[in-house]
């Protein structure tokens, strides 16, 4: 029997009707929400016996493969025989290019004959549906074609990807057999690491959700990498999505995947747009970018000769086949996501509002597996993804741009906001102070965001060639502002802060506040995008208490939890807590001395390298120039405010391994040196951690706190002390990194000395 390959209808045109330039002129496009509820309006006027969502799905018989092509049609009207296919846009119609009309009307035909052979139709209407968001009005364009050409439209796609198809059956077979087979690349796990992986295995094979903790050293990226493509057969897993927080991350994932023997496997790295772009200058579009021209016309070589070598797909790589082709680096990237077995990117290209891969799995009903690295970084970066910041600056750049002093509607549009926002900012009782909190958005405020949207929309419709970059950054701004405040619920607050008290607002001068829709508990967003995935995993070496997590990443309530045994011996670590110290805001003046002697005092005992982390760079920088100071012949450096890659490689760079290596680096908790670096041997004996690592005691995180309270009861631990502790425990675990190491942690705070302190650092440390 022919090997079967499914395929859905608009991946199928996608492939096969896509032609000429890579154009997003035709941008922006409506929200999700405003998608569906544009489908609902043309469906509500349409009357009784209209059929929405129909799902169809035909066969093209192959000579060694039958293709099975599937989706769902917009709508159909059985008695006038009308088949629908609606798409929802904003600003002016007739801007739309013309290969993407005639990807729609291909996708429509497609439908159609699979209507007509479900239905044993002779012939159909075909009725494409464009739903203007904004005017609510509808332009309809139809056609009516007989079955028998209906049929000839399909065979002629069909065959068109049937190729294609046979080569990625053949592939697929080719890379499970692989897969079955695979063996671990080292013979023996390391200790805690075979845990991990037996871990990560039966969570897929169950198709369940899990939280690992797993101690640094122990190989995890490995760990966890090994187990789920071994799963990925038996679990008919179509992709694997590796998602790290920092770019050493998805390198040390890449360099994982190069170890493995496993071949055929396709693995694809995804970088941001900035760093893949080679014309930053140009617009993307055919008449401004040389890469952007001719683009889909180029894409079919570039794919094929992406997808015949077995080869990792890196930045590097990905660049160099676009570069022989011609085609746009960043966006043949997001094409071979469609071919690849294993894609390493950042979090955000899942879990973000608009991410490319949550979005192509919902599309193509693909069915992965989740690796997130370091997960402890999710609540923080899935603040920050549904998270909207309006500031005034950003709109009187915009209001005094070329485009609103060319364009009379968008300077009214802009003034009308300014002069909402400015009420607004007016309507502060003079106790409120520089920062205040709001019961609900606005509603004045957002009234005018949405009519300087739409008004905004049509102008970069009419004008998509003419620059200025201050109107369209606020413009993505303020409608990434409507789109969380449509989704605003108990997870999230809005509040505005300014510099100015509120008596100065009433000066003609005064500056707008910055309005921010806060986002305090990501899981309302995050708990579909692991919902949407066959498992996931995701792992760290700090993930205590387990329920903080739980509760804020929206993980599901069957959650697997794993806390692996570390390998490493209290005797390889002393630690040491200085509890006559305090490091609270009052008493930092007083605590420089002691720490300074401290610090001095273990560096004579055992010369070698350390690290000091402080909790700001204020603090750092009077500790550091104290320390000249008075040791004058003691090594040191500091890491700077806003410190480039190049400075990051030479601050670490002064670890090394030789004899005359030594000397103490100052850094800031949290920053980019207490996590992700690797320093093991003499690189590095030893750290002083002069913090609890609590945030700042101000009014948005006491507003975090009483809203963490309200939700979960526990509004003091889940705002300052578990987020606090585990910056501390990923500072200290850059000190241990294998078995042999042998290292000092000075914790400097008497509050280290209280039990429930102690419970929050790990086991292994000996402290009780």
């Amino acid at each position: 029997m022919p090997a079967a390959y499914t395929v859905a209808v608009r991946e199928l045109c996608e492939f096969t009707a896509k032609s000429g330039d890579l154009d997003l002129r035709f941008t922006p496009a409506p929200t999700a929400q405003e998608g569906v509820a544009g489908h609902a309006a043309v469906a509500q006027g349409r009357g009784a016996g209209y059929q929405t969502e129909l799902s169809l799905a035909g066969e093209y018989q192959g000579r060694d493969c039958v293709l099975r092509v599937r989706g769902r049609a917009d709508g159909y009207r059985p008695q006038q025989q009308r088949l629908e296919e609606i798409k929802t846009f904003k600003g002016r119609l007739e801007s739309q290019p013309a290969s993407h009309r005639a990807l729609h009307w291909a996708q429509l035909k497609i439908y159609g004959w699979l209507l007509c052979q479900q239905e044993s139709l002779d012939e159909l209407e075909l009725a494409l549906v464009y739903y203007d968001i904004g005017k609510q009005r509808e332009t309809v364009f139809t056609e009516r074609l007989g079955a028998v050409q209906l049929q000839a439209f399909f065979e002629q796609h069909c065959h068109a990807f049937l190729a294609w198809a046979e080569r990625q059956l053949a592939h697929r077979a080719a890379r499970d057999a692989a897969l079955s087979a695979l063996s671990f690349p080292f013979g023996e796990f390391r200790a805690g690491q075979r845990a991990l992986a037996e871990g990560v295995f039966k969570t897929a094979r169950a198709g369940r959700c899990l939280l690992a903790q797993a101690p640094t050293g122990i190989g995890k990226t490995l760990g966890t990498l090994f187990p789920l493509l071994k799963a990925a057969p038996g679990g008919a897993l179509d992709k694997l999505f590796f998602l790290a927080a920092k770019t050493s991350g998805r390198q040390l994932a890449l360099d994982a995947l190069a170890r493995l023997p496993a071949r055929p496997l396709r693995v694809l790295e995804l970088v941001a747009r900035d760093k893949a772009c080679e014309h930053p200058d140009k617009a993307c579009h055919g008449e401004s970018c040389p890469l952007a021209a001719g683009f889909y016309d180029r894409l079919p070589a570039a794919r094929a000769a992406a997808c015949a070598q077995d080869l990792t797909l890196d930045q590097g790589r990905v660049r160099e086949i676009a570069r022989e082709h011609a085609v746009c680096p960043y966006y043949l990237s997001q094409e071979l996501v469609r071919w690849a077995d294993v894609v390493v990117g950042d979090y955000n290209y899942y879990f973000d509002v608009s991410a490319l891969l949550h979005g192509m799995t919902q599309a193509n009903g693909w069915q992965i597996g989740l690796l997130v690295d370091e997960a402890h970084n999710l609540v923080d970066r899935g603040r920050k993804m549904y998270t909207a910041e309006l500031q005034g600056d950003s709109l009187e750049a915009a209001r005094h741009g070329p485009s609103a002093q060319l364009h009379a509607p968008v300077k009214k549009a802009l003034d009308k906001l300014r002069h909402a926002w400015s009420q607004l900012d007016k309507s502060a009782p003079p106790e409120a102070g520089p920062y205040r909190v709001f019961e609900a958005f606005p509603e004045a405020l957002l009234q005018a965001l949405q009519q300087c949207g739409s008004a905004l929309t049509e102008h970069f419709t009419e004008h998509p060639a003419e620059p200025d970059p201050a109107l369209q950054a606020f413009y993505f701004e303020a409608q990434h502002m409507v789109r969380m405040a449509e989704l605003l619920d108990a997870h999230s607050i809005v509040d505005a802060s300014r510099a100015e008290p509120p008596g100065r607002l009433m000066k003609k001068k005064a500056g707008l506040s910055t309005l921010t829709l806060r986002n305090l508990v990501p899981a309302p967003f995050l708990k579909p995008r692991l919902e949407a995935a066959h498992t996931s995993s995701l792992f760290s070496a700090t993930l205590q208490p387990m329920d903080y997590y739980a509760d804020l990443l929206g993980l599901p309530e069957d959650l697997l939890r794993l806390e692996v045994e570390s390998p490493f011996e209290a005797a390889q670590l002393q630690v040491k807590i200085a509890g006559r110290i305090s490091t609270r805001y009052p008493d930092r003046q007083a605590s420089l001395a002691p720490i300074v002697a401290l610090m001095a005092e273990q560096y004579a005992e055992r010369p070698g390298n350390y690290l000091a982390f402080f909790s700001s760079y204020d603090y750092l920088q009077q500790a550091f120039e104290l320390l000249q100071r008075t040791h004058p012949d003691l090594p040191c450096w500091a890491q700077s405010r806003r410190m480039g890659e190049a400075e990051q490689r030479e601050f670490l760079a002064r670890f090394s391994d030789a004899d005359d290596s030594r000397g103490i680096g100052f850094a800031v908790l949290g920053g980019a040196f207490s996590e992700g670096i690797d320093l093991p041997g003499r690189r590095l004996i030893g750290a002083f951690v002069a913090t609890l690592g609590l945030p700042q005691l101000n009014p948005v995180n006491e507003q975090i706190r009483a809203r963490m309270q309200q939700l979960f009861g526990a509004g003091y631990d889940y705002t300052y002390l578990y987020p606090g502790l585990q910056k501390v425990v990923q500072a200290a675990g850059r000190v241990i990194r294998t078995t042999e190491d042998r290292g000092v942690v000075h914790l400097i705070d008497d509050r280290y000395a209280r039990r429930e302190v102690r419970a929050l650092l790990p086991g292994w440390w000996g402290l009780g």
